[in-house]
Formats: structure tokens, C-alpha cells, sequence
């Protein structure tokens, strides 16, 4: 999207998104298209304003509008009163909404915009049920009008300074137009197909931004290289700048082979440890550990808490001969983040060795990973890259220990080898550097608490249960806890029909009736849709 890299598409609900909607009203239809009077406020007000919904495309943190257009659905609609017998015109019995006020900033005309606006509308058209939607379409735009799927019916409208064609579209034509069209749907992802989703709130695969793609679809190159391994030291020395930690080993593999290149290392210790249990990622953590051979014991609390220092403190003096700690700083399952700093001061006291699960806090919440022994990451989730790479951070020197671990497994050899003693895919590579050199991660902290707190407050306003309290809540998840009365697969294949992903199929989630939506992805998602869809299927 170039320059609409910063802006989201979503309904305007906020008064500083109405002055500006009131803004470029006036902008376009008195200033540009001579349609209105022109005032000192320079402000234009819909006459039908109150009955408008606005989709709009804005940037939240500096206030800016870059385009917007609005729907409604009651009649008589705006093109009644400059066209007689409108519906002789369109099909019989036709379920009809209006789009109006189609409107661009100038700087922002040769991008993608104005699909990005029909698609959110006609989503919101799909929603109220709406079959067949009517335009006035300035007959300068004819022509962008037509590629967006419109078709001209009846005489021109308006006066001879602006002049409009009526035209019209229907849901079923839009939707064939735009699977014929796939670059724009992989551009414009609030499409709703099975291809081009509306909106992605799964834990992963995530939304990754342009730049990324593009790396990835370069051709491979040899890891052996020059070129190549300075680029990955740069991916390394990136990652441990971004937690502050010394060292990150990254492997070929997802999030569980990091969890048991740790497991791994523990066993070298030879030493009894403590696994904290609060959910479905802390018993994966027990079944890394038993794989490993472990000597330990489980701290297990209830699903939907966080774990509190005198509980811990508790356990460690009925265990004293604990050496070690393990436990998920985001347990993804319930939505809750634990206190990571808590866990510093405990194991600092008593210099226990403190390893983390990391994978789903890293990226979307600030991680302090200094004075950790080992933590675990992954490339396709809160970094917002594609899967396929794992991490572990640790703060001191590794030996290999190839007697005693397998060697994909052996964190030491990666460290004596500067991180790459086997084949790593370089594409993988590349996506994850342009992904953490892309991105702005204190804006990126503060976008994904925003979520969290738009999320959390409209999901309050429905009555749905949220598992996790606010007072330790993980900000890029969101578990909700339905009623026995619901079903979570249904209400998520629901969602799924209606271009909204969220997560409900993995078999504890299933076994729970829970149902989770998130904010990993590069791109900050709105959140109207699903709530809205929700409310409907929890009203029945």
C-alpha cells in the first residue's frame, strides 16, 4: 500500500474521525466538485448524516483521514430524489443499500484507497443483508467507477458543474470481479473469500507487511556466503538488541523445537527444576521436559490466573533443592501474561536459573530477556515474519555437548559455529530481517495495548466472557470463555463465512468451548467486525 502503510480501514466512531469525515466532505464535493455552497467553516455536513455509516481509511495516532465513504440503507435514498422510479431500473425484490461520498485525499489518489473502502462496505452490506448497492458516481470517475465493478443504468444526475451516473453493483458481481483480480486481494486482505480474508486474528499464520513478502519470494542464496552470513549476524545482533539480551541461536523449526533445544540444555544441569503450569503452553512445557528426561516438579495453577510470587516462593521452600524454573511469559492458551520481572527477582534471590517461553510475547509486548538463563522465540508471531525459525536467547556461553544432545538440538555447536553450523533456509532469513528493520517497536507496543483496550472494552459492552482479568492480561490475546449454551465451532465457522479468522479449532480450545482472537500480525486490525458478529451469534 506504500504510503498507506500507517492507516487502517475500519467505521468511524470517534467525534475527531467525524470533523475530519465533515473536512474532506467539503473538500471534495464544494471545493473540488461544485455541488455545494461553500461556508467559512469549511465543513460539510451529510444531510444524512445521521443515518450514514462512514467506513473510513485513517491513521489513529496522528489523526489523519486519507479516505472515506459512507453506506446507508434507509430509503428514500439520496439518488430517489434525483431519479424517478429508481427500482424500475434494478432488479425486482432486491435487497438495496446506497453508497455515497466516495472521497480521497489527493495524496493518496494512486493508491489502493478506494478499494480498500468498497471492500469494508461491502462487507458491512453483507452484514445488514444488503444484495445490491446504488452509487452516484461522479462522472469524472466513470472510469474508476467501472474497474471497481460498477455498472452506469438511467440518465446523468445533478447539475451541469456536477454531474453524476447513477450506478450499481451487486455482491455476487463484486465478489467474481475481485477473485479474478488476486493481486489486489493479496493487497487488499479485507476481501471475503477463502483466499483474501477480511480480517486475520489468528495467533498464526500472521499478516506480514509488504516488504517482507517481497524478500521472501527473492531467489534462495547459499548460507555459506559472505553476503549472507554478515546479514544473519545482523538478524542476530537485531534480535538481542530489541530483548536485551547477549546472544540468540536461531534454528530451523517452529516454537516446540526451541522449547526442546531448551529442554535440552537443562538436562546438562543434571539438576531438579520447577515447571509453572497455568494452561495448555506450561503442560507442552512438561511434555518438552519429559521428552528430555527432566528431574522436576509442576506448580500448577487454575487456567485464566497468573502466577503470584508466595505461591512460587511457597514451592521453592517445600523443593529447596530446585535449581531451575520454567514457565511461559504469555501462556497464549488463556490469554494472561505473567509477570517476567516477578520471575527475575525470585530466581535472582535464590540464583535459580530461569528459562522462558517466549514465543507469543516477543514482538507484541516489550520482553526484557537480561539475567535469563534460556528463553524461547519463534519468527511467525509477534514479529510479525513467516514461520519456519526458532530462537533461543540465552546470557552466557553455551559448549556443545554432542555425547549427550542431538545435534539440530546442541545449542552449543550453534554458538562455536556462529550460529550457522547447518543448512538455514536464507529466504526465512531475509523476511525476518525485513521485518525487524521495518518496524518502529515502541509504536508497535503501543498500537497492540490500544487493541487490547478497544477489544477488551467491546467485548465488555457484549457480555462476553473474557477469560483473563485485566490485571494480567496479555495485550495481543484475547480468550473468551462461551457459555455451555454456544457452541465455539460453530459461532467460529460462523465467523470464518464472514471473512473474520479467529481461533477456536485447536483441540484444547475445542475441549474448553473457547474461542481466541489476536494481534500478532504486522497490521492492526479493527475490531468492529468481529465483535459485531459475535454479539449476533451470542444473541441467539
Amino acid at each position: 500500500m506504500g504510503l498507506l502503510d500507517e492507516f487502517d480501514f475500519k467505521i468511524a466512531e470517534q467525534p475527531w474521525e467525524f470533523e475530519a469525515v465533515h473536512a474532506l466532505n467539503y473538500k471534495t464535493f464544494v471545493e473540488e466538485i461544485p455541488q455545494h455552497t461553500p461556508n467559512p467553516d469549511r465543513k460539510l455536513v451529510d444531510k444524512f448524516h445521521e443515518e450514514n455509516t462512514y467506513i473510513i481509511c485513517a491513521n489513529e495516532e496522528t489523526r489523519k483521514l486519507a479516505g472515506m465513504i459512507a453506506y446507508r440503507d434507509q430509503r428514500p435514498f439520496s439518488l430517489d430524489q434525483k431519479l424517478e422510479n429508481l427500482d424500475s431500473y434494478l432488479p425486482a425484490d432486491s435487497a438495496l443499500c446506497e453508497i455515497r461520498l466516495l472521497a480521497v485525499e489527493e495524496e493518496y489518489r494512486y493508491t489502493r484507497i478506494s478499494q480498500g473502502l468498497i471492500a469494508q462496505l461491502v462487507e458491512h452490506a453483507i452484514d445488514r443483508g444488503r444484495e445490491i448497492f446504488v452509487i452516484s458516481g461522479t462522472v469524472r470517475q466513470i472510469k474508476l467507477y467501472k474497474y471497481l465493478g460498477f455498472v452506469p443504468f438511467g440518465p446523468l444526475v445533478g447539475s451541469e458543474d456536477a454531474q453524476y451516473q447513477p450506478m450499481y453493483g451487486t455482491v455476487d458481481d463484486y465478489r467474481n470481479l475481485q477473485n479474478n483480480t488476486r493481486s489486489f486481494a493479496k493487497e487488499v486482505p479485507e476481501l471475503s473469500n477463502d483466499t483474501a480474508v477480511a480480517f486475520n486474528f489468528l495467533p498464526g499464520p500472521v499478516d506480514f507487511s509488504k516488504q517482507v513478502q517481497e524478500v521472501y519470494n527473492n531467489k534462495p542464496c547459499s548460507h555459506r556466503g559472505d553476503v549472507f552470513v554478515q546479514d544473519f549476524q545482523t538478524v542476530r545482533k537485531l534480535l538481542c538488541e530489541l530483548l536485551n539480551v547477549q546472544q540468540a541461536e536461531i534454528i530451523m523449526g517452529s516454537g516446540t523445537l526451541a522449547n526442546d533445544a531448551v529442554a535440552g540444555q537443562l538436562a546438562l544441569l543434571c539438576a531438579p527444576g520447577l515447571i509453572l503450569v497455568s494452561g495448555e503452553f506450561g503442560r507442552r512445557l512438561v511434555k518438552n521436559a519429559n521428552g528430555a528426561k527432566l528431574f522436576f516438579q509442576i506448580l500448577e495453577i487454575p487456567e485464566g490466573q497468573s502466577f503470584q510470587r508466595p505461591e512460587i516462593e511457597k514451592a521453592l521452600r517445600d523443593n529447596p533443592d530446585i535449581e531451575w524454573i520454567w514457565g511461559t511469559h504469555c501462556e497464549t492458551s488463556t490469554g494472561v501474561l505473567n509477570d517476567l520481572e516477578m520471575y527475575k527477582q525470585v530466581c535472582s534471590a535464590r540464583g535459580l536459573k530461569l528459562c522462558m517461553d517466549c514465543i507469543s510475547s516477543i514482538g507484541t509486548v516489550s520482553v526484557d530477556l537480561s539475567g535469563i538463563y534460556l528463553a524461547s522465540g519463534t519468527s511467525g508471531k509477534g514479529l510479525a515474519s513467516i514461520s519456519g525459525l526458532s530462537m533461543v536467547f540465552h546470557n552466557h556461553d553455551l559448549k556443545p555437548a554432542p555425547d549427550y544432545l542431538p545435534c539440530a538440538l546442541d545449542l552449543g555447536i550453534y554458538q562455536a559455529s556462529n550460529g550457522i553450523p547447518y543448512t538455514i533456509q536464507s529466504n526465512l532469513v531475509y523476511a525476518l530481517l525485513a521485518a525487524l528493520k521495518t518496524r518502529d517497536w515502541g509504536k508497535r507496543f503501543k498500537d497492540v495495548r490500544g487493541w487490547s483496550t478497544t477489544i477488551r472494552r467491546k467485548l465488555a459492552a457484549i457480555d462476553a466472557p473474557i477469560l483473563a482479568p485485566d490485571s494480567c492480561a496479555m495485550p495481543a490475546v484475547v480468550t473468551i470463555a462461551l457459555p455451555e449454551i454456544h457452541s465455539s465451532e460453530a459461532i467460529g465457522d460462523v465467523l470464518k463465512e464472514h471473512g473474520v479468522l479467529i481461533s477456536y479449532r485447536s483441540g484444547y480450545l475445542l475441549e474448553r468451548n473457547w474461542i481466541q482472537a489476536c494481534m500478532m500480525g504486522a497490521e492492526n486490525r479493527p475490531t468492529e467486525k468481529f465483535v459485531r458478529l459475535l454479539k449476533k451469534e451470542l444473541a441467539r
